[in-house]
């Protein structure tokens, strides 16, 4: 029973410490600007695990020896996992940065001269090759206003329209 007892205690601790493998993604478009501005938040280890496996290399997100190489990673790995169409072309995103808050890393990306859109097409497939429990929810602002539609791996395409 105590054997039992410990494994029990140990699945829980470990739920407790990561329960859940989710992201969450705002895309908004910027009027005043013509900007469209996208944010996402992803847990750090699962980011920074991903990373070194798709990569093969060494890293720490949190205090980088080379944080621009870090940065460099980061944008090319959300080149290739997530994307945004507006009515119906591929938005280019220009990589800004990121930022660590609490145990997430925020990956903030742009894009100029984008005119306000009637229809926006999110493709967010980050983690999925990580967790196959993966969810992705995704949120877009256009006008002011907020539609939101949570992506289970393997879904990977949301659609809104304005």
């Amino acid at each position: 029973m105590g054997l039992l007892l410990c494994k029990w205690w140990m699945a829980m601790w470990l739920t407790a410490m990561h329960p859940f493998y989710a992201s969450v993604t705002e895309v908004t478009h910027n009027s005043a600007k013509n900007e469209l501005q996208v944010s996402s938040r992803i847990f750090t280890d699962d980011l920074e695990n991903t990373l070194k496996k798709q990569f093969k290399i060494k890293l720490d997100i949190i205090k980088p020896t080379n944080r621009k190489q870090v940065e460099g990673y980061i944008a090319t790995y959300l080149s290739q996992h997530l994307t945004v169409k507006l009515d119906g072309k591929i938005i280019p995103l220009h990589f800004i940065g990121y930022k660590i808050e609490e145990d997430a890393v925020w990956s903030f990306l742009e894009a100029d001269n984008v005119p306000a859109p009637k229809k926006v097409e999110v493709k967010n497939d980050v983690l999925y090759e990580q967790h196959a429990t993966q969810t992705n929810m995704v949120h877009v602002i256009v006008g002011g206003k907020r539609q939101s539609y949570k992506l289970d791996n393997p879904q990977a395409v949301a659609q809104f329209g304005f």
